[in-house]
């Protein structure tokens, strides 16, 4: 069976970093589109992140631009979200999600993950 399963998650203060981790077992992640995906409550799931299949280029909602980072290594079948300088906003569930190109919808992704709980506050 196809998964992915996100890690990192956890309580930090403002300014505080982590580092989520999307591990795919049961298929490999190198042909795929990697995105992050965050829901706040009582908001709509929105694009985070996403790290292209081919030549590796990266895509960042305006919110996490220059804070947060987005890499893979398809040796380890992982894809990674540093995030740096975090803010009370950052809070949310975070996920990661496959898809066949950079878009950050929702809509066109394929496999999910269960999500990790980042919670940033004092």
């Amino acid at each position: 069976q196809r998964q992915l399963v996100e890690s990192g998650g956890g309580l930090v203060q403002p300014g505080g970093s982590l580092r989520l981790s999307c591990v795919a077992s049961g298929f490999t992640l190198d042909y795929y589109a990697i995105g992050w995906f965050r829901q706040a409550p009582g908001k709509e799931r929105e694009g985070v992140s996403c790290i292209s299949e081919s030549d590796g280029s990266t895509y960042y909602a305006d919110s996490v631009k220059g804070r947060f980072t987005i890499s893979r290594d398809n040796a380890k079948n992982t894809v990674y979200l540093q995030m740096n300088s975090l803010k009370p906003e950052d809070t949310a569930v975070y996920y990661c999600a496959t898809d066949f190109e950079c878009l950050l919808e929702v809509t066109t992704t394929q496999y999910w993950g269960q999500g990790t709980q980042v919670t940033v506050s004092s």
